[in-house]
C-alpha cells in the first residue's frame, strides 16, 4: 500500500455497517406509532447516516391520509429524516437519556413522488455543520432509485428537565416538545 493510501486510510472515519431496530429504540426517545425508522444500514460518525423505513398500509395515519389512496404524509418523510439526523447526533452523545432532540428548523423541503404502502423509504442524511447541541443536516429520502423528498433540518439537543413543563424565559412560552 502506497504512503498517501494508507495515510488516506488512518485519516478517514470508520462507518458502522448498521443498526437494528432494538439498537434504535436504545438510542431514539421516538415509539410507535411515531417510531419513523426501522434499520440503519450505514453510519458515519458526525458525517452521515442511511436509515430504512418500511412502509406499510398498517401505518395509522394511512386511515385518514387518502381513504382509498394512500400517500405517506411529507411532514412524516421529514421528521423520518430528523430522527435519522438524532439517531446519528445522539449516537455521539452518552447521556442521551437526559436529553431529548428537539426540530427547530425545516428548510428546503421538496416532494418529488408519492410514497405509498409497499415502498421501502431509504433515508440519507448528510451533516452539514455540526456542535454537540445542535446540527444542521441535509436529508434526501428515496424510493428505489427515485427520489422522494428532500429537505435540510436543523435539530437542537436540549436537557429532558427543560420539556417538564417549564417555560422560555426568554419569551415566556412553553417549549414544544
Amino acid at each position: 500500500m502506497s504512503d498517501i493510501t494508507a495515510m488516506t486510510a488512518e485519516v478517514q472515519p470508520a462507518a458502522t455497517t448498521g443498526l437494528d431496530i432494538n439498537d434504535i429504540l436504545r438510542i431514539l426517545p421516538h415509539r410507535y406509532p411515531f417510531l419513523l425508522i426501522d434499520r440503519v444500514i450505514e453510519l458515519t460518525p458526525k458525517e452521515r447516516i442511511v436509515a430504512i423505513k418500511n412502509v406499510t398500509i398498517n401505518e395509522p395515519f394511512f386511515q385518514g391520509h387518502f381513504p382509498n389512496m394512500p400517500i405517506m404524509p411529507g411532514v412524516l418523510i421529514v421528521e423520518a429524516i430528523a430522527q435519522a439526523g438524532g439517531a446519528l447526533l445522539l449516537t455521539e452523545v452518552h447521556d442521551r437519556h437526559d436529553k431529548l432532540m428537539l426540530f427547530t428548523g425545516i428548510e428546503r423541503a421538496r416532494f418529488r413522488r408519492p410514497v405509498v404502502p409497499g415502498d421501502q423509504l431509504r433515508i440519507e442524511v448528510e451533516v452539514k455543520a455540526w456542535r454537540m447541541t445542535a446540527v444542521r443536516m441535509a436529508g434526501k429520502a428515496y424510493v428505489g432509485d427515485k427520489r422522494a423528498a428532500e429537505a435540510t433540518v436543523t435539530c437542537q439537543l436540549i436537557p429532558r428537565s427543560r420539556t417538564s413543563g417549564d417555560t422560555d424565559t426568554k419569551n415566556e412560552t412553553p417549549l414544544r416538545t
